[in-house]
């Protein structure tokens, strides 16, 4: 494989666009690991995209605005992008409320309550 020493501009291009990827995987709260197997591609494949080593194919960039729930022109930075994640939570939070609302609604209430109760004893100190 022959390797074409790219410009100082296309690697700019190739890092802006791998901290873009970066960024919205981050405010989805999701993972390298949990993307490489929404997209059937190794994780060390997306590390290369995320840090500008590789280029992305455009089925990947269809794929991650997918996945993302973002526009393929947002990824490409060719649209202002919102901000990633609008309520301000914080990545780990969200990973934890998606795993939530899968539980049973039972179980939701009984950690809602546990919520409410935490909440109420740290607000009256």
């Amino acid at each position: 494989m022959v390797r074409v020493k790219r410009s100082r501009v296309q690697r700019e291009a190739s890092a802006a666009f791998g901290r873009r990827i970066a960024a919205f995987r981050k405010g989805k709260g999701i993972t390298q690991v949990e993307l490489s197997q929404r997209m059937k591609i190794s994780q060390p494949v997306i590390s290369h995209y995320e840090s500008g080593r590789l280029r992305a194919p455009p089925e990947f960039i269809l794929k991650f605005a997918d996945i993302v729930g973002v526009s393929t022109d947002q990824v490409l930075g060719r649209e202002k992008a919102e901000k990633a994640d609008e309520h301000g939570l914080d990545r780990r939070f969200l990973r934890r409320l998606k795993v939530v609302q899968g539980l049973p609604k039972r179980d939701q209430d009984a950690l809602l309550r546990t919520i409410d109760a935490f909440i109420t004893a740290r607000a009256a100190r």
